[in-house]
């Protein structure tokens, strides 16, 4: 069933798991990861950055929504990173239930003005709004916009970024970076700021650039208080890994013959992700 954010995540900050972001461009992805949502009886965001809308176009999003109308667990549809206005109504007019605005390379300021502008055409629309505040790293072979310096997200900065704008949900810079980390490289959440965060802020937070995080950090991540974790890069090297093995069998070209198994391989990363983020058996506490 698709639904507004909002009210997916207010179950989820109740109830104190994270719903799972999966970012996906294509049918197959889609399929995959409702599929294994179905399996799991998890909630689920499907995520569709400005670049991967670009690519997909509109007529992708109805099919979204139509796959989501007709699955048997929460759905919400959300424009992750949009940066300027412009993107913001695409997502609106194309029928996302949820949109992010992403202005948090402007001054603290201007990230709050641009923040209430985008508030003000999709709350009366019954569509949420994410905002961030700080700023999320980035790694090679990133597309999503992370910066190359992280800014944390300061306690009392969010306190007031949250009065001033009413934003939906918050994603905040605790020291992850988008994309898949380098060899040898090991990130490290600042886990007390995450508690202090929660403590003065009462909205749902968000957890971007969560792709090869250590599990035990990720699952530490949502006992304090994470309530949305984006999820990109996991799930499209192990699909896209997997699609280059069964290329390797040069006498295949039917997608019926190739995709299965890199869906099957995506799903692994897809259930364990929505296990690690106890989201799974939440079904449950939803009323569709």
């Amino acid at each position: 069933m698709l639904m507004n954010m909002a009210n997916l995540l207010k179950v989820a900050n109740e109830k104190s798991f994270a719903v799972p972001a999966f970012n996906i461009s294509s049918e197959s992805m889609l399929n995959g990861v409702i599929e294994s949502c179905e399996k799991e009886k998890s909630p689920v965001i499907i995520a569709i950055h400005p670049n991967e809308l670009a690519f997909t176009g509109d007529s992708f999003v109805e099919m979204v929504k139509d796959i989501a109308n007709k699955t048997t667990v929460p759905v919400a549809l959300h424009l992750d990173h949009g940066s300027d206005f412009e993107q913001i109504q695409r997502a609106i007019r194309d029928g996302f239930t949820s949109v992010m605005i992403d202005a948090s390379t402007k001054s603290f300021e201007e990230n709050i003005e641009l923040t209430k502008k985008v508030i003000e055409i999709a709350h009366p629309l019954n569509i949420s709004v994410e905002a961030e505040l700080g700023t999320i790293g980035t790694t090679d072979g990133d597309s999503e916009g992370g910066t190359d310096e992280i800014i944390y997200t300061k306690p009392d900065d969010a306190v007031k970024f949250v009065e001033a704008t009413g934003c939906d949900c918050l994603a905040i810079a605790i020291g992850t970076a988008h994309g898949i980390y380098p060899d040898g490289f090991e990130p490290h959440l600042k886990l007390d700021l995450l508690s202090e965060i929660k403590s003065k802020v009462s909205i749902p937070l968000v957890l971007h650039g969560g792709s090869a995080n250590p599990d035990s950090e990720i699952a530490e991540s949502v006992k304090r208080g994470v309530n949305k974790i984006n999820i990109s890069s996991d799930i499209k090297a192990a699909f896209f890994k997997e699609c280059r093995k069964v290329l390797e069998n040069d006498k295949l070209r039917e997608p019926l013959d190739i995709f299965p198994a890199c869906i099957d391989k995506m799903n692994e990363t897809v259930v364990h992700k929505i296990r690690l983020f106890n989201s799974n058996d939440k079904l449950k506490h939803y009323t569709l």
